[in-house]
């Protein structure tokens, strides 16, 4: 394990087990964002929103990965579901989050 993986984790491998077990990617961004270019399938709820949308998200039962522009927003939104019981990972930037998957 080097120390980047250390320090930060293996993204890339968790982005794989999550993926593994059905995993929902939610983009964080705002509507006009996300209609700019966002990841096949991903679903679009605002960070502002989340909340909100928490029964929702929480009846799909499954990991969820966040990601939005720069990886700010979807770090915020991951600690949201993760603080309400939803098992969440930022993914980060959609476009460098697209690379990976």
């Amino acid at each position: 394990m080097g120390l980047f993986d250390f320090l930060f984790g293996n993204k890339t491998k968790k982005i794989e087990d999550f993926k593994s077990r059905g995993a929902i990617i939610v983009d964080v961004r705002s509507k006009g964002e996300y209609e700019s270019g966002a990841i096949p399938g991903s679903k679009n709820i605002p960070l502002q929103k989340i909340s909100s949308k928490m029964g929702e998200i929480k009846k799909w039962d499954k990991p969820v990965i966040t990601c939005c522009a720069s990886g700010m927003r979807s770090a915020s939104a991951a600690t949201i579901l993760k603080s309400s019981g939803v098992e969440a990972m930022n993914g980060g930037g959609w476009f460098s989050l697209s690379q990976k998957l």
